[in-house]
């Protein structure tokens, strides 16, 4: 698929940005070769090549899922100005 420089002026129009004809020309060109790179790869047989999420094996080590934290809501909520039930109390904002 070609894109030329008139495509581009018409998608900049579209997405109502202003572009010079200079950069509408290299823009075009430069989709060109992309479009040009995907052709490529499309071209390639990957018959029985296994799809992978990541080139190495590697494996995320994770941590374990435990509290590493003290419960400290009761001090922290001592120093806000309206606490209910638990919760922080703010200003309605939205009627």
């Amino acid at each position: 698929m070609a894109v030329n420089k008139n495509d581009v002026e018409k998608l900049a129009e579209l997405s109502r940005i202003d572009i010079s004809q200079e950069a509408a020309t290299t823009v075009a060109q430069s989709i060109c070769e992309v479009l040009s790179l995907v052709d490529q790869l499309q071209a390639i047989d990957t018959t029985g090549v296994q799809p992978m999420a990541h080139p190495l094996d590697a494996l995320q080590r994770l941590r374990p899922d435990k509290v590493t934290e003290p419960d400290q809501r009761e001090q922290l909520q001592a120093m806000a100005p309206a606490v209910e039930d638990g919760l922080y109390l703010v200003p309605r904002v939205i009627e």
